[in-house]
């Protein structure tokens, strides 16, 4: 089978080349020229013959815009198998294909239906076959070729934006750049001039300039000034074509900013302000503001205000209002109209940010005179102190002045103060004022002790204004005088030990007193002078206001002597010295052998260690038969006894009872052992009962012995002067030392003795006796008694 091909479509270069040699005639290209490729099949090993064939058509481009009657003739396909029977078809496809181009399938014509755009779309690729119309089949392969769309200069210049928005700062340099602007061509640029853009400046001379290959725009004026103008608006044209007459243009508008730069010094629009200022204004008062004007904007129009000198910079302020950048002119210490009514102030004005670059311009800050007068008011008094303090001893008399407040009117008018003092601080009116000279007095007693400090108020108050008036406070500090004794710190629990060695310490007092001596306090410790020389206990002072208890010999015994009171006197280093005397308890206690106190109670003694309750109850049971024994024998030996009135009738019957039985015995200490430790009872010189009374021997007065002694010293020392004295009776006698007192005036009132008189008892004596004893007068006495 003889195989064929179309003739592929020339290169790009060789159609432009072609096109460019003859633009307006009909050109055909026909290849018959034959390649024979010679080669060795596999199968058969025959030879293959490729054919080159090629299309013919009339041109290669097309121009845009195309605005003719008739459809645009693109080119002709034709194959040399086509004889002209119209045995063939020809079909084409690709892009706009049937809608842009048209093809005329029997003779191969292609036109262009519609209007091209070569900015829309600059070239078409497109494929074409010969189709045998009775069998269908291909003549030759699909062939493809490319139809270019030649450029016309049918698009004007734009501008990448609208308009363009640039600023530069004032008072720049001639050729300053500003912003460059661009414009675009769709034409093509590689065809002509159609695309070659030229720029030019419509609008904005002569301020500023533009370039007319690259769009940048430049100030073309010295020393613009923003504050003259600010805002400037350039229109800038786009010419393609070189610029040449017959090219299209396109303009945008370039709005461009001069900012501000520090050019300007702040100025004040008037040289002299004046203000005033009530005397009663507080610091910190604003009194008013000024302002110096900056035509510059932003940080360069910021302004810091200061007084730079005057009579009154030490009584006035300026602070800056950082938002309008105003002076705001202040109190700065209390004014005074009767001291000074006029204050003259230089106030300056200077920008924060010079810029170095204007510092030629001139200093760039400015000045102006401030006045300000003060305006007089009636003022509450005034005090010559702002506090008082006020010492007084709490000794000192009532009605007597500790002190004085002094006040007066600041103003001219000068009025008269009237002292007074606020109750509310002193609720108990322990002081007092007098009105006209503000002296201070007592009005109660002062007590340091109960309270050392007074704060008071004292109001001073115009006499001609109530309504001024001020206040002060007084402090009143009570000194101390001492006035109190010391005494214990505290109760002291003390105990001594029986097993106790003579020297040890049992005990450590220390005192407090209600005084403060400004030297601090110093106690003395000592026993009453009664007992200074005590033989159990002694004190030593420490000489650091405190004392130790010592014992002063071995043992003590809590059968003896359970407690001891000991009696000391502190004293303290005060002028006057004030003293007093506490009484320290001792108990005796039962300690163990490291000094550690386990009983002190004395009834712990009768019962013998580790008995228990049955054994305890079981002694009380015998103790209660052995009573009930001894009762029921005194009874038995009653009931022997004889009556005590032996008569021939029984009176009994007749025996009256009376409760009154009249003063008694003058003897009340005959069974008082009290009276053994009653030193004067003990230390009295009596005459002794079992010695007769031939030579009165006189007893010796012992030492004096203190309230503690124990029962055994007491016994162990009469014992000692017994058997010293040659007058005592034999060892085997009996010696009473207790003292029952003096005999009764009235002897035995018994009768149990009566009987044993052998003569009639004269009983007249009763009478004598008073009222009390009328009865037994009466019954005893009298002619009808019982024994008549």
């Amino acid at each position: 089978m003889r195989t064929y091909s179309f003739l592929t479509v020339l290169l790009w270069s060789c159609m432009f080349h072609a096109i460019q040699m003859m633009p307006s005639e009909k050109r055909t290209n026909k290849h018959s020229r034959s390649e024979r490729i010679t080669g060795l099949s596999e199968n058969d090993g025959k030879t293959l013959h490729r054919t080159k064939r090629g299309w013919m058509w009339n041109q290669f481009f097309l121009l845009e815009e195309y605005t003719g009657p008739d459809t645009q003739y693109v080119g002709k396909l034709h194959t040399d198998q086509d004889k002209g029977d119209g045995n063939l078809k020809y079909i084409l496809t690709g892009d706009g294909a049937g809608s842009l181009f048209i093809i005329d399938e029997n003779t191969g014509d292609i036109h262009a239906a519609k209007k091209l755009d070569r900015e829309e779309k600059s070239l078409y690729v497109l494929r074409a076959k010969a189709i045998d119309r009775k069998t269908g089949r291909q003549v030759e392969p699909e062939s493809e070729f490319i139809i270019k769309i030649h450029d016309i200069n049918d698009n004007e210049p734009k501008f990448t934006k609208d308009m363009y928005t640039a600023s530069i700062p004032e008072m720049a340099g001639v050729g300053t750049s500003v912003i460059q602007v661009t414009a675009t061509d769709a034409d093509d640029a590689n065809y002509g001039n159609s695309a070659k853009v030229v720029y030019s400046i419509l609008q904005g001379q002569p301020y500023f300039s533009v370039d007319p290959e690259t769009g940048i725009i430049k100030t073309a004026l010295p020393d613009m000034s923003r504050e003259n103008r600010e805002q400037y608006q350039v229109v800038i044209q786009a010419k393609d074509m070189g610029g040449q007459m017959g090219g299209l243009s396109g303009t945008t508008t370039v709005n461009i900013t001069l900012t501000d730069v520090n050019d300007n010094p702040p100025r004040f629009p008037q040289s002299t302000y004046q203000f005033t200022s009530p005397e009663s204004a507080p610091p910190g008062t604003p009194l008013g503001r000024i302002k110096a004007n900056d035509p510059d904007v932003g940080e360069n129009a910021e302004i810091e205000y200061s007084i730079s000198n005057g009579d009154g910079s030490d009584m006035f302020d300026i602070v800056t209002d950082k938002d309008t950048q105003e002076g705001i002119i202040t109190v700065k210490k209390h004014l005074d109209f009767e001291n000074k009514m006029l204050y003259t102030l230089r106030v300056e004005a200077t920008n924060t940010h010079p810029d170095p670059r204007f510092l030629q311009l001139g200093p760039f800050k400015d000045t102006a005179l401030v006045k300000i007068s003060v305006e007089d008011i009636d003022e509450p008094p005034v005090f010559s102190r702002p506090w008082y303090l006020i010492e007084v001893d709490e000794d000192t008399k009532e009605g007597s002045i500790i002190g004085q407040v002094v006040a007066q009117d600041p103003d001219i008018t000068k009025n008269a103060i009237k002292y007074s003092v606020d109750r509310h601080t002193d609720l108990d009116r322990i002081f007092n004022i007098y009105s006209g000279n503000g002296s201070l007095f007592i009005s109660k007693p002062l007590d340091r002790e109960e309270t050392p400090w007074h704060n008071i108020t004292v109001i001073a108050t115009e006499i001609n204004n109530p309504k001024q008036t001020s206040q002060i406070p007084v402090f009143i500090r009570i000194l101390d005088i001492n006035d109190h004794a010391p005494e214990f710190a505290k109760y002291y629990e003390t105990f001594v030990c029986e097993n106790a060695k003579a020297g040890q310490l049992i005990q450590t007092v220390s005192a407090v007193d209600k005084d403060e001596p400004p030297r601090g306090h110093k106690f003395f410790f000592e026993l009453v002078p009664e007992f200074a020389l005590h033989p159990n206990f002694s004190i030593v002072d420490n000489k650091d206001n405190t004392a130790g208890i010592m014992t002063r010999r071995n043992g003590y015994s809590r059968s003896k002597m359970s407690t001891y009171l000991l009696p000391i006197i502190i004293f303290d280093n005060d002028y006057p010295i004030q003293s007093s005397t506490g009484t320290l308890t001792i108990r005796v206690c039962a300690c163990d052998s490291r000094g550690n106190m386990q009983s002190c109670n004395a009834e712990a003694l009768l019962l013998p260690a580790g008995l228990s309750t049955g054994a305890l109850v079981a002694i009380l049971l015998c103790i209660i038969i052995l009573l009930l024994v001894v009762l029921f024998t005194a009874l038995k030996r009653q009931r022997k006894k004889e009556p005590l009135i032996i008569s021939k009738d029984d009176v009994r019957d007749n025996i009256v009872t009376y409760n009154d039985e009249g003063g008694g015995e003058e003897d009340t200490q005959a069974f008082d052992i009290g009276a053994l430790r009653n030193p004067e009872a003990r230390e009295e010189s009596k005459m002794r009962r079992d010695v007769i009374p031939e030579t009165i021997f006189q007893i010796r007065r012992t030492a004096p012995v203190w309230e503690n002694i124990d029962v055994q010293d007491f016994i162990h020392r009469r014992l000692k002067e017994n058997d010293s004295d040659p007058a005592a009776p034999p060892y085997d006698s009996l010696a009473t030392y207790a003292y029952e007192g003096n005999d009764s005036i009235a002897n035995s009132l018994s009768s149990l003795e009566s009987l044993t008189t052998e003569g009639n008892q004269d009983y007249d004596y009763l009478s004598d006796w008073g009222p009390r004893f009328k009865k037994l007068a009466d019954m005893y006495g009298g002619e009808d008694s019982d024994r008549d």
